[in-house]
């Protein structure tokens, strides 16, 4: 079964850090580009952040560059998303996204992080 599972999301206060980890099960990331969406209540989904599967190529949004990190390591089938000095408004549910071609476009369940103090 093809599969993506977030996790590492939580409760975190203004300031503080938390990593993300997106494991894939059922298939190889290592020809996927892999993303970062996230979608806060009553908003749109948005990119936050990609990665090359090369890992060499990564981008991202204007509001978290900067702040955050993507990674992946290929031989652990996992991508990452380091996230530093949190804002409340980085609250959100997180979603990974695994795409090689549009043919094959996978999203795992998402993780919710919580920035409050």
């Amino acid at each position: 079964q093809l599969q993506l599972v977030e996790s590492g999301g939580g409760l975190a206060q203004p300031g503080g850090s938390l990593r993300l980890s997106c494991a894939a099960s059922g298939f190889s990331l290592d020809y996927f580009a892999m993303g970062w969406f996230r979608q806060a209540p009553g908003k749109e989904r948005e990119g936050v952040s990609c990665i090359s599967s090369s890992g060499f190529s990564t981008n991202y949004a204007d509001s978290v560059k900067g702040r955050f990190t993507i990674s992946r390591d290929n031989a652990k089938n996992t991508v990452y998303l380091q996230m530093n000095s949190l804002k409340p408004e980085d609250t959100a549910v997180y979603l990974c996204n695994a795409r090689y071609t549009s043919a094959y476009n996978y999203w795992g369940q998402g993780t919710r992080v919580t920035v409050s103090s």
